[in-house]
């Protein structure tokens, strides 16, 4: 039994519980990733403040087989971190962030991938190009579900019609119905959703429909903030102790948390009976837990809310309208 034992990567986890995911049936796969793409295409556009403008085509190449086509014209991505994007799970930018945003654990896209792969051995393909004046990097990549790592079939440098932005094929075993819980509803909602970005879409079967932009007025950007002290468990204030640069306790709580001021700090590490002027590093198990008794017993202002892009009432009436 003991010879039998071995590590299990994330990938290999996920290859064989993709349910866990939601891509546990033919017609939600596709939805599935289309959501993703468009997810991202989205967050890039915005972050990098170009006005969304999706293409998104659906091809059925087979009869339960199609081919997913998501481009847009956001910034594009560096040659170099184009295969972990695309071949690697838990691979992203937005993880450790506390601010807003669609995606955050670095799965969707490159889950959407493996699914693709497991269901029809075909390779992810990808063109991105970073600027007018560079020609745009064309790869084709498949996930190593054993290692956890992208596999690059096909690498070349190609020319494109279109100055920025990336473009994602994925061909894939799914299900194209209209109707609730579909990729025409779920597009459709998005355009309400987001009516400063332009949406085309060509299904497998009827005609194109664009989703004109119905406002140039972007969402307002997020700001990440730092945890707030009432969302953190006992286990990750010690690990945070552990890790932090401060030297003294109390310069620990201003510089983690926010919401924590230098009076703030005096009350929690009063409460706690523990030296503002202790070494973080230092603070044993027992002490961590009557800081965190101290925090939790400790009146705070509420965690700043400009990590949050809420649409308005006036951007949801616009969305509507184009709807």
């Amino acid at each position: 039994m003991a010879r039998q034992q071995r590590d299990i990567s994330v990938s290999e986890f996920f290859a064989k519980n993709r349910h866990l995911l939601g891509f546990d049936n033919k017609r939600k796969a596709l939805l599935m990733t289309v959501k993703e793409a468009v997810d991202n295409a989205l967050d890039a556009c915005e972050e990098a403040g170009h006005t969304p403008d999706l293409e998104i085509t659906l091809r059925q190449v087979g009869e339960d087989r199609f081919r997913v086509i998501i481009r847009d014209n956001g910034p594009g991505i560096i040659k170099q971190q184009i295969p972990n994007i695309f071949g690697k799970l838990l691979y992203g930018s937005k993880f450790h962030r506390l601010k807003m945003s669609r995606g955050q654990q670095g799965i969707g896209i490159s889950a959407a991938g493996m699914y693709g792969l497991l269901t029809t051995g075909k390779s992810v393909i990808i063109t991105s190009r970073t600027s007018s004046k560079k020609q745009a990097h064309y790869y084709e990549i498949q996930i190593d579900t054993k290692k956890n790592a992208p596999n690059i079939v096909k690498e070349e440098v190609i020319d494109v019609d279109w100055p920025h932005g990336t473009q994602v094929e994925i061909e894939l075993v799914g299900s194209y119905n209209k109707g609730r819980q579909s990729v025409d509803e779920y597009l459709e909602q998005t355009a309400i959703a987001n009516p400063h970005a332009r949406i085309a879409y060509t299904p497998p079967v009827g005609d194109r429909v664009v989703f004109d932009r119905g406002t140039k007025v972007m969402p307002v950007q997020t700001s990440e903030i730092r945890p707030h002290p009432y969302g953190v468990e006992l286990g990750m204030l010690i690990k945070l102790l552990h890790e932090t640069r401060s030297h003294w306790l109390s310069g620990f709580l201003q510089s983690e948390f926010c919401r924590v001021g230098p009076k703030v700090a005096e009350e929690i590490c009063k409460t706690a009976r523990l030296n503002p002027r202790a070494q973080p590093k230092r603070i044993a198990r027992q002490e961590a837990e009557k800081l965190y008794e101290a925090i939790q017993n400790t009146k705070l202002m509420a965690p700043p809310t400009n990590c949050l892009s809420p649409i308005g009432a006036e951007q949801i009436l616009t969305g509507l309208l184009k709807g």
